[in-house]
Formats: structure tokens, C-alpha cells, sequence
């Protein structure tokens, strides 16, 4: 039996974090000492190790719970649904990824404006494109890039 000092020093996280995520359902001490100190056994040490390798690849506590009541319950439950959960959070990251490229892509091309001088910042090119009138001056800039390198955006 491992108390909550022992069981986050073996993972080197902190007790804080157990607290965490037995307040939100996804691990609960199997017992209690006379004392009331929350008692970890392996299986609790192995739902632990589950749940930092789902965290540790992207899964959000919901996306966790979700599959430890598909891990408790494997034989009522079928590969397509973890399948399923693992390729939501794909397709997510993978939107992430391209608002993260277009965040790229425009800061680039507001870089690429401004001369980075000492003089005044007045007539600064960056500060002009992001004050402009015009709706999405960055986003046209990308989008003619895109059509010129053949991408769609």
C-alpha cells in the first residue's frame, strides 16, 4: 500500500495532483488508515500510470474518464469506441496544428514588413497592418501565398 506522499514521489508528481484527480472522479484511494490517510494499492498505482500516459499524449480529464469506464468494462465495449476517442483528439490536434501554422504564416508576414530599425515605432508597418481598416489584410496576404505555392488553405 502506497499513502499519497509514497504513491506521487513514485510518478514525481505532485500529492496536489492525486487530490485532483480523485476530486474529479478519475482515481480514488482503495482504503483509509485509523489516521484517515488516503491507501493506494498497485491497481490504484496502475490506474494512475494509465491516466498520466493518456494525459501525457493529449487526452483532457473527460477524454480520461471516458476511457478508464471503457478500461473497467472492456468486454461490454468494443475497440471502435477507444478508436473513436483517439481519432476525435487526432482530428483536434491535427486543427490545432493548422490555427497554429496560420498563427505562424501571419506573424511571418508581419515580420517580414517591418524594417526592425531604431527609428520611431510611428510609422511601423506591423503597427499599420494591425490598425488597418482593412478586414483581414493578413489573411489575404496568406491566402495569396497559399494560391501561388499551390495550397489550399
Amino acid at each position: 500500500m502506497y499513502r499519497i506522499g509514497e504513491l506521487s514521489a513514485l510518478y514525481d508528481i505532485k500529492a496536489d495532483t492525486l487530490r485532483f484527480y480523485e476530486k474529479h472522479g478519475l482515481l480514488s484511494p482503495s482504503s483509509r488508515s485509523d489516521a484517515g490517510y488516503r491507501l493506494y494499492n498497485h491497481s490504484d498505482s496502475e490506474q494512475l500510470k494509465f491516466i498520466l500516459r493518456a494525459k501525457a499524449v493529449g487526452f483532457s480529464l473527460n477524454d480520461i474518464a471516458e476511457l478508464l469506464s471503457i478500461e473497467v468494462d472492456k468486454t461490454n465495449r468494443a475497440c471502435a469506441d477507444v478508436k473513436g476517442l483517439v481519432d476525435t483528439k487526432l482530428e483536434q490536434v491535427e486543427a490545432k496544428l493548422a490555427e497554429l501554422q496560420h498563427f505562424a504564416t501571419s506573424l511571418k508576414s508581419l515580420s517580414n514588413t517591418c524594417c526592425g530599425g531604431h527609428d520611431s515605432a510611428e510609422h511601423c508597418s506591423i503597427l499599420e497592418a494591425l490598425e488597418s481598416s482593412d478586414k483581414d489584410i493578413i489573411a489575404e496576404k496568406e491566402h495569396h501565398h497559399f494560391a501561388q505555392s499551390g495550397r489550399k488553405d
